[in-house]
């Protein structure tokens, strides 16, 4: 029969229980199964305690480095690289508008004291362009409008760059006014561009070339600062103000007739061209008849074949005739043209209007009696 048996031995209990006869003895088999298991649960324990200890710890190191801030901690480019381009923007256009405003406020002086501009390549191309008729918007010398648009974008380029806008404007206030000024700016160039190619043909002015180079820079640098999304929202608002401009300048130039250089040198006042000539009774019929009909004559006092003309019809038929002259004002750099000249588009003078035609250069009588339903054999039976 099985006995169960209780040793204690250095502190240690141990006891067996229901052995079978076979195992006996049992006591140093059961002393190291006892031993051996409570080594593997001291085991355990401790590994336990590690894994814990060791969790915790990460867990700690982890809140820790949650907390605390990185040691490089990436900067945020959106915001500060836009701020630096606003400012680049903003400051070039304040240095460009400056260097316009000086140009234009040098220009303007020279317009107020008739003085003749320093042209750095020579010649007299910058006095005849500067003096033409051109050089004034409805009268107004053009160098002044010049001086108001870069002296507004140097200083909206100003106050955007110091942030501090007057009169309570904001930044968008601000960006809209140079936006909407530069593109008048740059329209205005493209056209006296297209202008200084037609009508000066050969002749340069770096006065003009150099405002043109400094709004178109002011005119991409905006748009450059501004971005796609914007432009796109602004192109309408951008294309009615550079419809406006060119509308404008075509209105105030409409009259202006450009003098060439050898008659604009000397400043000729207008004087009244005196007839010498007796005129026939054939002139006197066609002139009445040429008066009944609308038919008129345009001239220019200073115009030799003008002259003639008059001298065909003689001095009591030239009265009869409805003449127009074209430079009433007398001739000067910057003359313009008679509006009724212009509208009709002269190319020459003199110029006749018969019946709806323009014909210019002169014409003999006989052509004239033809052009106006006139048969030259009944001249003379007219009173």
């Amino acid at each position: 029969m099985a006995t169960a048996t209780t040793t204690t031995t250095g502190g240690g209990f141990f006891s067996t229980s229901s052995f079978s006869p076979h195992t006996s003895p049992l006591f140093p088999i059961s002393y190291h199964i006892k031993k051996g298991v409570w080594k593997q649960k001291l085991l355990l324990l401790r590994l336990n305690c590690v894994s814990k200890s060791s969790k915790s710890s990460v867990e700690s190191e982890s809140d820790t480095a949650s907390s605390s801030p990185p040691l490089f901690e990436p900067s945020s480019p959106s915001i500060d690289d836009d701020r630096g381009t606003d400012l680049a923007a903003y400051n070039w256009c304040a240095a460009l508008g400056g260097v316009g405003f000086l140009e234009t406020a040098y220009l303007s002086y020279l317009k107020f004291t008739d003085t003749d501009a320093f042209c750095p390549t020579g010649g007299a191309s910058c006095t005849t362009i500067l003096t033409s008729g051109y050089s004034y918007v409805f009268g107004f010398p053009l160098p002044l409008f010049g001086m108001l648009a870069y002296g507004l974008v140097t200083t909206i380029g100003l106050q955007l760059g110091a942030k501090k806008m007057a009169f309570g404007l904001d930044k968008t206030d601000g960006e809209l006014i140079i936006l909407g000024t530069t593109t008048s700016m740059a329209t205005a160039s493209a056209y006296f561009l297209y202008i200084l190619s037609t009508e000066f043909s050969g002749e340069s002015c770096l006065y003009c070339l150099t405002s043109a180079v400094l709004s178109f820079s002011l005119f991409f640098i905006t748009l450059k600062n501004l971005g796609s999304d914007k432009i796109i929202k602004t192109l309408g608002s951008q294309l009615c103000i550079a419809s406006l401009v060119v509308l404008a300048l075509s209105a105030s130039y409409k009259t202006v007739q450009p003098v060439s250089s050898s008659l604009a040198e000397n400043e000729i006042p207008y004087v009244a061209t005196e007839i010498t000539k007796e005129s026939s009774p054939l002139a006197i019929s066609l002139a009445r008849h040429l008066h009944s009909i609308g038919a008129k004559l345009y001239g220019a006092f200073w115009c030799s074949h003008c002259l003639d003309q008059k001298e065909m019809f003689g001095r009591e038929a030239a009265k009869i005739l409805d003449y127009v002259e074209c430079f009433p004002n007398g001739v000067k750099q910057g003359t313009k043209m008679a509006d009724a000249c212009y509208d009709i588009k002269i190319e020459g003078f003199p110029t006749w209007e018969i019946n709806g035609q323009v014909l210019s250069g002169e014409k003999q009588l006989s052509e004239l009696a033809i052009l106006s339903g006139m048969k030259p054999e009944d001249l003379s039976q007219q009173n």
